[in-house]
């Protein structure tokens, strides 16, 4: 009896002992170095916020786990200053904020806080900044157009972010919480592949927008590196493998192309080139490397040949919501769509529109332009603006009866002129004529809405204007949330 009395009181002491131990060792508080399965469940948890990159739940705290770990507690104002306790380390105050609006770890859990941002051109930064600024509450993030890429691969200050409007804007910014992520754009593919290619002159870029992040207090870069070559694929992941490796706390996003499935860019029938897929970008490297990958979903013209022959003529939209749709599943098969940002235009394009014989029509693209352009022309004309086939507003007219706007007004959006040809099959027309005519297409605040619909309704993280400028329609503010 005394024996058995002994046991029970051991079996006590050891489950007394052990239960707490156990509790312990789950809540430990965890850093660089440490492993071990407490440690995978927070490199999940981060990777299903967007913080940290997929397939990096290694059970290893290492400097990528630390970086999305401080990314986090600086978005979610926990504690974000070197040298301050707690930063970089997960407590139980971290515990809190990162378990407790996260329900499992799944890389495409979606982040319930959606977020709205938009890019500020450097050609109209007065009037950009003026118009953002009474709308800040709206947006997490605005990426001022601010730095080029010359050709010896060093950065040029082409919008000058340390004079005015800027400082004064950047300062109200960050009063606001909204974070400030300079573009740097970059569009000669043979200076980018010639660039990127030398690891010299890589990694010299690398260090150089690395450390222009940290010494003016920006919250990240945003990297705008367009058409670039297939050849270059390669070259672009490491380099942004290794700017993502110096940027630390920092965020890194990435401004993409949109790329459509092939069925969109072939009819049934046609044969597709073998070399149809060599992109010019590795979205599942690009998934590993970049906090945000925001695509292009504009400028789609003539290229959606499905849609084309499926649409009423005049069609040549700035983004169908149907050829946006497919462009972001398309990404989401290699991107987490809690990184994905669906960019949205307020702009809009003319067209001169000449019907070939049986269905085809040739679009020959005049230029961008903003919707005074659009809005003078039909009030000269007393024509109504109506919706299109792709629900963007737009109006056709006669160009004998109005000169349209030389280059250099307020009708281009950039210093270039934009002029290509192409044709397109449609289903039909809404335009009775065999002569030629002027078309204009354009997003107002219900084909804007459509695009944050659709933003809403895949799970993605979120959606980015291009642009903010004081040209866009007044009633988008309205549809932005």
């Amino acid at each position: 009896m005394k024996k058995i009395r002994i046991a029970v009181i051991g079996l006590c002491l050891t489950l007394f002992v052990s239960t707490p131990l156990f509790i312990h060792a789950a809540e430990r508080s965890l850093w660089r170095g440490l492993s071990g399965n407490d440690v995978t469940t927070l490199q999940n948890l981060l990777i299903a916020k967007g913080y940290l990159a997929s397939g990096k739940n290694t059970g290893y705290f290492g400097s990528m786990t630390e970086n999305a770990l401080k990314k986090f507690q600086c978005d979610k104002k926990i504690v974000c200053e070197t040298n301050v306790a707690g930063y970089g380390i997960y407590g139980p105050k971290t515990r809190v904020a990162l378990q407790g609006t996260t329900a499992s770890a799944s890389v495409d859990t979606p982040n319930r806080s959606f977020e709205i941002s938009g890019w500020i051109p450097y050609w109209r930064s007065a009037t950009g900044t003026t118009d953002v600024l009474t709308h800040l509450s709206q947006l997490t993030s605005v990426m001022p157009f601010a730095y080029s890429v010359k050709s010896d691969g060093t950065l040029a200050d082409t919008a000058r972010l340390t004079e005015e409007p800027w400082t004064s804007f950047i300062a109200e910014a960050k009063k606001n919480k909204v974070r400030v992520v300079p573009t740097v754009m970059w569009g000669n593919g043979e200076t980018i592949h010639r660039i990127l290619s030398n690891a010299t002159t890589r990694i010299a870029l690398e260090d150089e927008i690395a450390n222009l992040v940290k010494e003016n207090g920006f919250d990240g870069i945003d990297i705008d590196f367009e058409a670039k070559k297939h050849e270059t694929v390669n070259y672009f992941s490491t380099f942004l493998k290794g700017l993502y490796q110096r940027m630390g706390n920092k965020w890194v996003y990435c401004t993409v192309e949109a790329r459509m499935p092939l069925y969109d860019r072939y009819l049934p029938g046609q044969t597709i080139p073998p070399d149809a897929m060599d992109y010019a970008n590795d979205y599942k490297e690009m998934n590993k490397y970049c906090d945000r990958i925001e695509i292009m979903a504009y400028d789609q013209g003539t290229v959606n040949v499905r849609l084309n022959k499926a649409r009423l003529a005049p069609y040549a939209p700035v983004a169908d919501p149907g050829w946006v749709e497919n462009v972001v599943t398309l990404a989401m098969k290699s991107i987490a769509k809690n990184k994905i940002i669906i960019g949205v235009p307020t702009y809009g394009y003319e067209y001169t529109v000449t019907p070939l014989p049986g269905s085809g029509y040739q679009y020959k693209v005049l230029w961008p332009f903003n919707l005074r352009y659009a809005t003078d022309i039909a009030a000269k004309l007393g024509i109504t603006p109506t919706r299109t086939s792709a629900d963007e507003i737009g109006f056709t007219y006669d160009a004998r009866l109005l000169e349209p706007a030389p280059v250099g007004t307020d009708s281009t959006l950039t210093q270039q002129t934009i002029v290509s040809t192409s044709v397109a099959e449609n289903s039909g027309s809404d335009v009775m004529t065999g002569r030629p005519f002027n078309f204009l297409s354009w997003s107002d605040a219900k084909a804007i809405a459509n695009k944050v619909e659709i933003a809403h309704r895949l799970g993605v993280r979120g959606i980015a204007v291009f642009k903010f400028d004081g040209g866009e329609d007044p009633g988008m503010w309205a549809v932005l949330k």
